[in-house]
């Protein structure tokens, strides 16, 4: 069994990786495979936890090679919050790939607006693509606490849960303000 967390960015994936590496019968990585291409890109070993906002632009792809025979998590966090961590990133990164390309450069929509429509953009994709899926749960990162445990449970893991608990007090990744 893999396991996809799949999540708009800056909503805790880094530390859901983070609180996974203390699972013993998994491995688990943040963004390992995102620079590869082809099928390269999701051959994730078995047994593997994969926290990747970009997945959410491959779903097709992703539900091409495991379909229904993986287990989803949605990794949320409160969308304003998110708006504005990726506004304050608006320069480079997806959200300058969003604003030029997908956009088509936004003319001049301020960053924030641009955050939102890649959040709500992101979130109806992920949630289009979870629809029929018969393995998955919701993580927020507002009560990651009580989710990941849940989530711990749901995928049957093993090993340092005092580890993984504590690594939810870590603000790993946090945008400079």
């Amino acid at each position: 069994m893999n396991v996809f967390v799949l999540c708009t960015g800056r909503c805790g994936s880094t530390t859901f990786a983070k609180a996974c590496g203390h699972i013993d019968n998994f491995t688990s990585g943040h963004e390992t495979r995102s620079r590869l291409v082809g099928a390269d890109r999701l051959a994730y070993p078995v047994r593997h936890i994969e926290a990747d906002n970009r997945l959410s632009w491959l779903l097709g792809r992703l539900e091409k090679k495991y379909g229904d025979n993986a287990h989803y998590v949605h990794l949320t966090r409160d969308p304003d919050a998110v708006a504005e961590s990726f506004a304050l990133r608006s320069a480079h990164g997806i959200m300058k790939g969003y604003r030029d390309a997908i956009l088509m450069e936004a003319g001049n929509a301020a960053p924030i607006s641009i955050a939102r429509d890649m959040i709500d953009t992101v979130t109806c994709n992920i949630e289009a693509f979870l629809r029929n899926k018969t393995s998955s749960m919701q993580v927020r990162l507002e009560t990651s606490g009580e989710d990941f445990a849940r989530f711990w449970d749901w995928i049957g893991a093993t090993g340092n849960w005092e580890g993984a608990a504590a690594e939810w007090s870590v603000r790993h990744n946090a945008t400079a303000r």
